[in-house]
């Protein structure tokens, strides 16, 4: 189940929403907790138990590590790392396994045959959810905690479990515990929902048809124009889908409760790439800087170290985020950029601006290549084609056609890309002006969800109709 379907907008949210409401404080968790487990099930329901099993071993190493001692001490080190090598175990088999596979036959020409491992719905996820509880009951910066149903809603918690945001435990611990309901902040947790879901829908999803056609093109046979048409919509679509996911997330939080830490900061923006990278999936960077980085010893070691740490730190973020070695390369083109700001180039950048944001998007771009890309020839291939035209004409059919049909989609999706909604916010209007505002706001909101609707129930649907050239 995704939060893009009429099944979860028309009976499993509304489902869980008036229950929640209905029951009694205390058996809140309990319900949060039996349709999070429905909604994990509904995609994968062989492998529920296997979840409920990740949970109480969990739990187990949690009050574990936390009734060993001292903070140093031998059995809690221990158990930190039985843990660690339980969750990873089961991360890097059923994710890894076919690729470690792949990798030993190719290195040792053997013919080792594995059946297809199923990829585990946000396994990626709850790992890094399970992985941080430990380690700050590890480091004493958090209790184990003592109640099983809890510590099962905050790995299962639908709004995050399957793409995230990586939710810290003692961000959330407290409000496990107790939350403060308010009618205000349920409005907002709906408005964020449908902006979400509408760049999802409206945005995402179109321009991901518009990648899919180029990347699915020979790279031999693309002109100048369609690279540049594909990969642009590759960079708006991802942007549109992970941050629209990320703001649906939040959003349900908040209906129910919770708050969330925001996760993208507008991060085409950004002026230098360590600062795109302080801006795009927060979540996920904060979690490798506070448990791979810094325990390698961060920025404060050896010079050489600090760069031996980035190249890890930039390897394991590339490999976590798939098995392909274009997902390793991806990573570690990200940890030479970095490491070349580090050592000079983020100064000599921020004296030439707008230059530098130019560069940072241009190398975004780059980088999505490999990321989008199948293997490593057509990334390069297909970078060569950015680059390079092929034949006399700059735009072939392919790309005038795309650009036509889907103009309006490129248009709005980099305008919104821009900070320009919250910038509007913050300005200060009059009584009746904000009221009339606020009207035109809720009105906004009605209308973006009038067209996710009909784009979800009509598949030949299109919203942008009546602005093709």
């Amino acid at each position: 189940m995704v939060f893009s379907s009429i099944l979860f907008l028309f009976c499993f949210l509304p489902l869980v929403l008036a229950l929640y409401f209905a029951v009694p404080s205390k058996y809140k968790n309990t319900l949060l907790l039996i349709f999070s487990l429905i909604f994990y099930a509904w995609g994968e329901p062989r492998y529920v138990v296997l979840m409920l099993l990740s949970i109480l071993l969990n739990y187990g190493f949690g009050i574990g590590i936390d009734n060993a001692g001292d903070n140093r001490g031998k059995k809690r080190v221990a158990i930190l790392t039985m843990a660690i090598v339980v969750n990873i175990g089961l991360l890097g088999f059923f994710k890894y396994a076919n690729f470690f596979v792949d990798l030993l036959n190719s290195a040792l020409q053997t013919n080792i045959h594995l059946q297809p491992v199923p990829l585990l719905l946000g396994i990626s996820f709850y790992t890094f959810h399970v992985l941080s509880y430990l380690i700050d009951v590890y480091r004493k910066k958090e209790q184990a905690q003592r109640n099983l149903f809890d510590l099962a809603l905050y790995i299962t918690f639908f709004p995050q479990l399957v793409a995230g945001p990586i939710i810290r435990y003692n961000a959330i611990a407290e409000q496990l515990r107790k939350r403060v309901f308010s009618s205000d902040q349920f409005a907002e947790g709906i408005r964020r929902f449908i902006l979400g879901l509408s760049k999802k829908v409206l945005l995402a999803n179109p321009l991901g048809s518009v990648a899919d056609t180029v990347f699915a093109t020979s790279a031999m046979d693309l002109s100048t124009g369609s690279a540049w048409v594909g990969i642009i919509a590759y960079t708006l679509q991802i942007y549109y889908d992970f941050s629209g996911y990320s703001d649906m997330a939040i959003g349900l939080a908040k209906m129910f409760g919770f708050e969330f830490a925001e996760n993208f900061n507008y991060p085409y923006i950004a002026k230098s790439i360590s600062e795109f990278w302080r801006r795009w999936h927060i979540s996920l960077g904060s979690w490798f800087r506070d448990y791979v980085y810094i325990p390698l010893g961060g920025s404060r070691v050896a010079t050489w170290k600090i760069y031996r740490n980035l190249f890890i730190v930039w390897a394991l973020t590339g490999f976590w985020h798939g098995a392909s070695w274009t997902f390793i390369a991806w990573g570690t083109y990200y940890g030479i950029l970095i490491a070349l700001e580090k050592a000079g180039l983020e100064k000599l950048l921020s004296r030439i601006y707008p230059f530098n944001h130019v560069a940072v998007i241009l190398l975004v771009m780059i980088g999505w290549v490999f990321f989008r890309a199948d293997d490593f020839g057509y990334a390069t291939e297909f970078i060569g084609a950015m680059f390079h035209s092929r034949g006399d004409a700059l735009f072939d059919s392919q790309a005038l056609s795309l650009l036509s049909l889907n103009w309006l989609q490129f248009a709005v999706a980099i305008i919104i890309a821009a900070p320009i909604y919250p910038s509007l916010r913050k300005l200060q209007f009059g009584k009746t002006v904000t009221k009339v505002l606020a009207a035109a706001a809720l009105l906004l909101h009605f209308f973006l969800f009038a067209e996710v609707v009909l784009y979800l129930i009509n598949s030949t649907y299109n919203p942008f109709l009546y602005f093709r050239f």
